[in-house]
């Protein structure tokens, strides 16, 4: 009964968008009379479940009011924080193409049983939606059932995109050291260090030798089919965590096991169990984070280094004429790193400067672009994935360089109007009317990687020469950003994690926040984000940031030391005088960094991570990573907070597991809010607490 009664005092920190009883449930979902109930599981697990949980017509009535949370393209227009994006926007409304915030509008009103997770068109019965009428599918899967399949489905593809990104690295890492792909190994210190985590053998050996065994150990990881320990889980997770998760019985077998056992439970007839579904949710969790986000971000250090703190340019306005403009958009590090080093070199800037170029520059767009930034000298970030078309709407980009993820088919209608040449260089990714200049599906042509970057390279001059006379449009938008920070950096600049470990303990930093994920049109463009930053450093807290969250953080100046007006006094002491008060640690697999600082302050006090005072936020996510993103935060014990739903209120059970039945479990909990203020406000209040619990306040 205390764990009930604990429950029900921690009800009001789900600020859900169809309102909660006091047991944390949604009250459209279920009637007022109706009680939780408390079971031990199988596993010897408490939780809280509703077997009596029905759909009403009032669950679809709250729906419609979330989607009434909406913004229209005209809120974006009249409230986005950027200017630049602003401009662009009219930009493309001038010229007749539509944009992310258009097409947005012309989906309204959106499926209510989509939103919700309640509907099924996994087998060829369907599609089976769940209504008052029809509670159940045609194969009898209630909307527990329906609801968790959807969810673990979207995990799973996670696993896969981000799991398909770490093959490259690790790939990648293991055939330079082989001497099948011409590449140095420049990470040189990340190889030994990771070996010794691991356990292999350095002394008298090459380094080659070294990262052909830690490549091998990480594909093992990525794709065992044997049960056995999952090494990087072993090296990397701290030694509480695991023993909680050995309890859970959620240890991953392999990354690709994972995707397959999802994909083979969901499946018609296989598993009817939802908390089994939501079990194997938890594994896919642990799988995207130590294959998909760990291993890409031990083997992308590796080759390419660490990288150190740069200052850049960022946004739109940093777009020059005259100029052979390169844009590298997606994922993949290997081609982009071959094609600066190749742009950059002195024959083809001399080679431009012959077709009437000034010379060739490079642009980023989403992770391409971060990943680039603080390693190659002169890649300027301009754009998150969501408004890659208003960049090429400027007409300034001779050539879009698209590997994989986050790029939008649409970029390929403004490419058209522009004369803008798109090449694809993987086999996974495709584009319609897009060149396609790559590696094969067996990547048998690897040997051929320079060449590959210098015909890219090419095209872009001769691109440069076919779009003469085409209007440019660069709004005059520009701010310089802190780049590369790092577990690594922070070292260097205070010589361990003791002084920043320090000054959290003091409360001079309230704690530490990890703002990372993609955006969402659901949500006011980039709005979310900034507020919620402004809540979080005007009570003192760091902001680490990495992916596309963070471009509105560079843009908008939070990553340089003209922000310390929006910070509390304290903080602000700390940083000064050359520390910005938001922390850039680069692309989304740099979660590993910010997991790194995290875990670095915590044991410099001899704290476990879910003891301390930190938080992770994705105000404004919207594809399937960002499921697992703030999963392997929880499943570390760091409570995640959104401003987006997760497609799960048709289901009250699986509502529960997700947000607040992990309480337990986990040490975690998600939290909800459409207004990104009052969620600023939640994580402080949390922050607060964990404090408090720590004997800090």
């Amino acid at each position: 009964m205390e764990k009930k009664k604990n429950h029900q005092e921690n009800a009001h920190q789900h600020r859900a968008l169809i309102g909660f009883d006091d047991h944390g449930v949604p009250k459209v979902l279920v009637p007022a009379e109706k009680e939780a109930h408390t079971h031990v599981d199988e596993n010897g697990n408490l939780y809280e479940h509703f077997h009596e949980a029905e759909f009403t017509e009032d669950y679809m009535k709250a729906v419609a009011e979330y989607k009434k949370t909406f913004p229209s393209r005209q809120d974006v227009l009249d409230r986005t924080p950027d200017p630049a994006v602003r401009q662009m926007m009219l930009n493309m409304e001038q010229i007749g193409v539509d944009t992310t915030f258009d097409r947005f509008d012309k989906q309204k009103p959106m499926c209510s049983y989509g939103l919700s997770g309640t509907c099924c068109k996994i087998c060829n019965m369907g599609p089976c939606r769940i209504t008052p009428k029809s509670p159940r599918g045609v194969c009898g899967a209630d909307g527990d059932l329906i609801v968790a399949r959807n969810l673990l489905r979207s995990a799973a593809a996670g696993v896969a995109q981000h799991g398909m990104h770490a093959r490259e690295v690790i790939l990648a890492l293991k055939w330079a050291a082989q001497g099948k792909l011409d590449l140095p190994i420049i990470g040189e210190y990340k190889v030994k260090s990771m070996a010794q985590a691991f356990g292999i053998k350095t002394r008298n050996r090459s380094v080659k030798k070294i990262a052909i065994d830690l490549a091998n150990i990480l594909l093992e990881d990525l794709s065992r089919t044997e049960p056995d320990e999952y090494q990087t889980i072993k090296a990397c997770a701290p030694a509480e965590r695991q023993e909680v998760w050995k309890k859970l019985d959620i240890l991953p077998v392999s990354a690709y096991h994972e995707v397959f056992e999802s994909y083979h439970k969901t499946g018609c007839a296989t598993d009817g169990d939802w908390k089994s579904i939501m079990q194997q949710f938890l594994r896919c969790g642990l799988a995207f984070t130590f294959t998909g986000v760990v291993a890409s971000n031990i083997a992308t250090d590796s080759l390419f280094g660490v990288g150190d703190r740069v200052t850049s340019k960022v946004n739109v306005g940093a777009l020059q004429k005259g100029y052979v403009n390169i844009a590298v958009h997606g994922h993949l590090p290997l081609l982009v790193s071959q094609i600066v080093k190749t742009g950059l070199q002195e024959k083809y800037q001399n080679l431009a400067k012959e077709k009437g170029a000034k010379g060739i520059r490079f642009y980023g767009i989403c992770c391409s672009g971060l990943s680039a930034m603080y390693r190659y000298a002169g890649v300027i970030p301009l754009s998150n994935a969501v408004t890659a078309e208003l960049v090429l709407g400027t007409g300034a980009l001779d050539l879009w360089v698209a590997d994989v993820q986050d790029v939008f088919p649409s970029i390929m209608e403004v490419a058209r109007c522009y004369k803008t040449t798109v090449v694809t260089t993987s086999d996974s990714a495709r584009l319609p009317g897009a060149e396609h200049i790559a590696y094969d599906h067996h990547h048998s042509n690897i040997d051929q990687t320079q060449k590959i970057a210098e015909r890219i390279v090419e095209r872009a001059i001769e691109s440069f020469e076919e779009r003469q006379g085409v209007p440019v449009f660069i709004p005059p938008y520009e701010v310089e950003a802190e780049v590369g920070f790092s577990v690594e950096y922070v070292h260097k600049r205070f010589g361990s994690m003791q002084p920043l470990a320090d000054a959290v303990k003091s409360g001079r930093i309230l704690g530490i926040v990890n703002m990372v994920g993609c955006n969402n049109p659901k949500v006011l463009y980039e709005r979310a984000i900034i507020d919620v930053a402004d809540v979080l450093l005007k009570n003192n807290v760091l902001i680490l940031t990495n992916g596309c969250a963070a471009f509105p953080l560079m843009k908008l100046g939070y990553c340089t030391t003209s922000a310390y007006d929006k910070t509390g006094e304290s903080l602000k002491e700390f940083l000064q005088p050359d520390l910005p008060p938001v922390w850039h640690v680069g692309e989304c697999i740099d979660n590993t960094r910010s997991s790194g600082i995290f875990a670095g302050v915590a044991g410099a006090l001899g704290k476990n991570i879910y003891e301390m005072p930190y938080g992770f936020t994705s105000p404004e996510w919207g594809n399937e990573k960002g499921v697992d993103a703030a999963l392997g935060f929880r499943l570390m014990g760091v409570n995640s907070y959104h401003c987006v739903e997760a497609q799960i209120q048709g289901s009250a059970n699986v509502i529960h597991f997700l947000k607040e039945g992990t309480r337990e479990t986990l040490g975690s909990v998600m939290h909800v809010d459409t207004d990104p203020v009052s969620l600023g406000n939640k994580i402080v209040e949390d922050l607060k607490a964990k404090r408090k619990a720590l004997g800090w306040d």
